[in-house]
C-alpha cells in the first residue's frame, strides 16, 4: 500500500509540475525567478516605478537644460549617465547585506552551481559596452532633436525589447500586453504631432543633423531594447539567485566597464580639451554646470536602480514598459520648469500612457490569479491521493 502511494504521490507531483510548465506558455513573460506577488513585492514595484519615472524625466530634463545652455560635448552626456555608480558602493560595506538569505533555482532538488568568475566578467564586460554604446547614441540624438520627436523615437524601445524578449526570453502576447504596447506607443508618437515652439525645438538644426540624431536615437533604442532582455536572461539563466546584491553587482561592475569605455572615447576624441571653455561658456554658470552634470549623474543612478529593479522583480517588458509610460512627462514637466505650452495632444498622451500601465498591471493581477489557482489546485490533488485516515493507519 505504501508503494502505491508513494507511486500514485509521484505522478500526481509530475502531473502538476507537466501541468504549470504548459500554464506557464499562456502566460506572457515570468520573472526570473518564480515569486508570491504579495503587499512587499508591490510595494518593492512601486519604488522601483517612481525611480523609473521620476530619474529619468529629470534627467532628461537636466540632458537637454545641458545642450540649450552652452554644453557641446556628446561623451560628457553619455558620460554623466553612467559615472555615478560610486554612489552604490557604501552597501558593499554593510556585513548585513551579503548575509540576506537568497533562493537558488534548483533541478531535482539539487542548487545549481553559481557561475564562475570569468563568466560573470564577460557578462559584465559585455552588457558594459552594449550600455556605452547605447547611452553615446541617446546623447548625440539628445543634443540633435526637439524633445517630442526625441520622446517619439524612444518609445520604439519598447518594440524593440517584445521583439528581443521573443526570441531570448519566450515573451508571450495577451490581449491585455498588446492593448499596452499599443496604448504606451500611441501615447509618445502623439508628441510629434504638437505644436513646435521655443522650448521644443532649441537648437534649430539641419535637416542633415537631424536625419543623423534620428538614426542614433533609433539604434540607441533599439540597444536598449537589447541590453534589457539580455539582463533578464543573464538573471535566469545564469545568475539565479534572489538578493538586492546582485541588482546592485549587475549596475556597479555593467556602469564601470561603460564608464571606462567612454572616457577612452573622451580623451581619444579630444573633447576633454574644451571642456573647461565650455564650463566658462555655459549660460547659468560655473556652478550651475558642475550642478547639473553632478544630478544628472546620480538620478541616472536612480534610475538604473529602478529598471534593473523591475527586471529583476517583474520582466523586462515591464520594465521598458515603465520607461514609456515616463516618456509624456517629460513635456508635462517643461511645463511646469521651462514655461512650455500645454495643449491637447499632451494631454491625451499622458491619459493613454497611464491607461497602457493599467492593462499591463491587470494583466500581472490575472497572472498572480491564475498561478494561485494552479497551487491550490496541486495542493488539493495530493491531499486527495493521502486521505488522513490512510496516514493515521
Amino acid at each position: 500500500m505504501g508503494e502505491a502511494q508513494e507511486l500514485q504521490l509521484n505522478i500526481i507531483v509530475q502531473d502538476s509540475h507537466e501541468a504549470n510548465h504548459q500554464g506557464c506558455t499562456d502566460v506572457p513573460e515570468q520573472p526570473m525567478l518564480p515569486r508570491r506577488r504579495n503587499l512587499n513585492w508591490w510595494l518593492r514595484i512601486s519604488i522601483y516605478t517612481l525611480f523609473v519615472i521620476a530619474g529619468q524625466s529629470a534627467a532628461t530634463l537636466l540632458g537637454r537644460l545641458y545642450y540649450n545652455k552652452g554644453g557641446k560635448s556628446k561623451c560628457l552626456g553619455t558620460l554623466v549617465q553612467l559615472a555615478g555608480f560610486p554612489i552604490l558602493l557604501p552597501y558593499y560595506c554593510i556585513p548585513a547585506s551579503r548575509r540576506n538569505p537568497t533562493t537558488n533555482i534548483t533541478t531535482n532538488n539539487i542548487p545549481l552551481k553559481s557561475p564562475s568568475t570569468l563568466i560573470l566578467a564577460s557578462i559584465y564586460v559585455s552588457l558594459g559596452l552594449l550600455v556605452a554604446l547605447g547611452c553615446f547614441l541617446y546623447s548625440v540624438g539628445l543634443s540633435l532633436l526637439p524633445v517630442s520627436t526625441y520622446s517619439l523615437i524612444c518609445a520604439s524601445q519598447l518594440v524593440f525589447n517584445a521583439l528581443f524578449s521573443f526570441f531570448l526570453n519566450s515573451q508571450k502576447f495577451t490581449p491585455y500586453i498588446v492593448n499596452s504596447l499599443v496604448l504606451l506607443t500611441i501615447s509618445s508618437t502623439l508628441l510629434v504631432f504638437q505644436a513646435g515652439d521655443s522650448a521644443d525645438d532649441p537648437i534649430g538644426g539641419s535637416k542633415t543633423k537631424y536625419v543623423i540624431g534620428f538614426l542614433c536615437t533609433v539604434g540607441a533604442s533599439a540597444g536598449y531594447g537589447l541590453v534589457l532582455s539580455l539582463t533578464q536572461l543573464v538573471f535566469r539563466e545564469v545568475i539565479r539567485n534572489e538578493t538586492f546584491a546582485v541588482i546592485l553587482d549587475m549596475i556597479v561592475y555593467q556602469s564601470l566597464v561603460a564608464t571606462c569605455a567612454v572616457l577612452v572615447g573622451l580623451f581619444a576624441s579630444g573633447e576633454w580639451r574644451g571642456l573647461r571653455k565650455e564650463m566658462e561658456g555655459f549660460e547659468l554658470g560655473k556652478l550651475s554646470y558642475v550642478m547639473n552634470l553632478t544630478w544628472s549623474a546620480i538620478i541616472w543612478q536612480l534610475y538604473a536602480i529602478g529598471a534593473v529593479g523591475l527586471i529583476f522583480e517583474a520582466s523586462s517588458l515591464f520594465s521598458n514598459a515603465i520607461s514609456v509610460v515616463g516618456l509624456p512627462v517629460v513635456p508635462v514637466l517643461a511645463v511646469i520648469f521651462f514655461h512650455d505650452k500645454m495643449d491637447g495632444i499632451k494631454a491625451m498622451a499622458m491619459v493613454l500612457g497611464i491607461w497602457g500601465f493599467i492593462s499591463y498591471v491587470y494583466q500581472l493581477y490575472l497572472d498572480d490569479r491564475k498561478s494561485k489557482t494552479q497551487r491550490n489546485n496541486a495542493t488539493g490533488e495530493v491531499s486527495k491521493a493521502f486521505p488522513q485516515e490512510n496516514i493515521n493507519g
